[in-house]
């Protein structure tokens, strides 16, 4: 991305590269032998269905509401891999490591099955679907063609789409900032639904940034300040996320052991929740007291 293209150039920048990226991992999320197979693929689905979002005030949604139902269906086909593929690889072992429970066996046992069956029945057919392959051969010619600019619109999205990029990314990241602001400042800690929400506009301020760190010098200082709140809410979701695989891995299960080892599980996971909760406000200040690159004057950067 360059500061002298145009808005609609610049979102195809943006969808071109993260399209690119995911084909460079399609293959490898076939298998877990590589877990960052599936891990990588989803992210680039999730940054371009937060592209399509971001986007919106210059390209109408009728004119990406199917392609972001077809990103929506894909990447929650690989939901469920990349659940089991982090509680495998990234909980199980330090679990056991710190809880003196039996059951660590028998539970890693039931989720490689899970995650086999997982991989077997959902992501592998997904890949080879007609509708995958689909996507994959007409959202390039969607994106090459700019069918959206012949799309319907009001008369402002369509001179936003012909502006400048250097305008709108500014705007963009400020509203999109203000929406982390109103979804954090007074946010209930104790309330699930508000600090999802808050996750998820922080993920797209976040991924905002990346898309325009080529136009923005120090953008990875801004977003270094966002890492230890997200790292806080990212813990928030992994033990949502514990809680609903136990259920599946282990639901009408009467295996004392195992069902001991995964109360102990969920347990320290919220241990750890809750110790980050704790330093909610500094993170929260340092987000909030955290320098805008986009409103300072770039030299050599428009």
């Amino acid at each position: 991305m360059t500061s002298e293209q145009s808005v609609s150039e610049a979102f195809v920048t943006i969808l071109r590269h993260n399209y690119d990226y995911m084909l460079t991992w399609r293959d490898s999320a076939r298998s877990w032998e590589d877990i960052e197979g599936v891990h990588q693929v989803r992210v680039a689905f999730r940054r371009m269905r937060s592209a399509l979002t971001l986007f919106r005030d210059a390209i109408p949604r009728e004119a990406t509401d199917v392609w972001n139902d077809e990103m929506r269906w894909i990447a929650g086909e690989l939901g469920n891999a990349r659940d089991l593929d982090v509680f495998i690889d990234e909980a199980l072992g330090p679990a056991s490591a710190l809880l003196p429970l039996p059951g660590a066996d028998r539970l890693r046992e039931l989720a490689e099955q899970g995650r086999a069956k997982v991989y077997a029945e959902r992501v592998v057919p997904m890949l080879d679907s007609e509708r995958f392959q689909r996507f994959c051969d007409a959202f390039p010619r969607w994106l090459d063609d700019r069918e959206w600019e012949r799309a319907p619109m009001k008369k402002k999205q369509a001179k936003r789409l012909a502006a400048g990029i250097m305008h709108f990314s500014r705007q963009l990241l400020d509203k999109q900032e203000r929406r982390v602001l109103s979804a954090g400042t007074n946010v209930d800690r104790d309330n699930a639904e508000e600090m999802h929400q808050l996750r998820i506009e922080c993920k797209k301020l976040r991924y905002a940034a990346e898309f325009f760190k080529p136009l923005f010098a120090d953008m990875d200082v801004f977003i270094g300040h966002m890492k230890g709140l997200q790292d806080l809410l990212g813990v928030m979701n992994d033990v949502a996320v514990t809680r609903t695989l136990m259920d599946d891995l282990l639901g009408g299960s009467r295996e004392h052991d195992v069902l001991m080892h995964a109360g102990g599980m969920i347990g320290w996971r919220t241990c750890q929740f809750r110790h980050l909760l704790e330093r909610f406000d500094d993170y929260w200040e340092e987000l909030v007291e955290a320098k805008h690159p986009w409103w300072k004057k770039q030299s050599g950067k428009g």
